[in-house]
């Protein structure tokens, strides 16, 4: 039996090992199986690797980053992004990838028509990687959170009319505090907008229906989860080193 799973701080409510399960038993996957795996210091991650021994694995708020010392290789992007969601072991060495990327930009693709403005709301390991990712797409952004220069207070209707995209990378909105959202000036919304939240439970976050009742276009995070779900599986069942 192959074990891959989830390390993180809280995945009560994560979509990764529900994800898995399913594709397993659709796909008629019987030699492996995907758990949870909660610890409270990334420190533990060695000793995690060899209690369970695991093949891979997904990792995830808020040690996205805090991995990357524990690394023995790092692959270009994730290196540049500084931010690693995808590990994987060979001959007792680990390997870190951003699968986020992939996941993102796939799913963002078809939805940009154009729009080369975004705002980012927060600045964690996610937000990293989507920097990265627009700035792959040409798209100039600037990016708002309570631990930078510009903050949400200073968002002005100038503002919101000079971007076309919002992009929620905080976990404001997430099961069960479903009612949390972004401080923005949700008034000022146009139907020239487009909402993207990497949150995904629930599937309309408050700051998602405050977009569609402004007759944005809207986006949660669940496609992004399933790419880069897959494109984690096909790193840990390739030659991909």
């Amino acid at each position: 039996m192959r074990i891959f799973g989830l390390v993180g701080s809280s995945l009560r409510h994560s979509f990764s090992r529900k994800y898995f399960i399913r594709k397993f038993n659709d796909e008629n996957i019987n030699d492996c199986e995907y758990i949870n795996i909660e610890i409270e210091n990334i420190k533990e991650i060695k000793k995690i690797i060899k209690k369970y021994n695991l093949y891979g694995f997904n990792i995830t708020i808020p040690y996205k980053k805090s991995v990357i010392p524990f690394l023995d290789k790092i692959s270009e992007e994730a290196k540049e992004i500084g931010s690693v969601n995808t590990i994987k072991i060979i001959n007792h060495k680990l390997h870190g990838y951003n699968t986020d990327l992939f996941g993102f930009e796939k799913s963002i693709y078809p939805l940009l028509r154009n729009k080369k403005t975004a705002l980012i709301l927060g600045n964690g390991g996610s937000s990293k990687t989507i920097q990265f990712a627009l700035n792959k797409l040409n798209i100039s952004w600037k990016v708002v959170s309570r631990n930078t220069d510009f903050d949400y207070h200073q968002i002005t209707k100038q503002i919101i009319d000079s971007v076309e995209i919002i992009i929620n990378c905080t976990p404001l909105g997430t099961y069960p505090k479903i009612d949390e959202h972004p401080k923005l000036p949700y008034n000022l919304l146009k139907s020239k907008h487009l909402l993207y939240d990497l949150v995904y439970n629930p599937k309309q976050t408050k700051f998602l229906s405050f977009g569609l009742a402004n007759n944005c276009s809207i986006k949660n995070g669940e496609e992004m989860l399933v790419l880069q779900a897959e494109e984690s599986w096909k790193i840990w069942n390739s030659d991909i080193r």
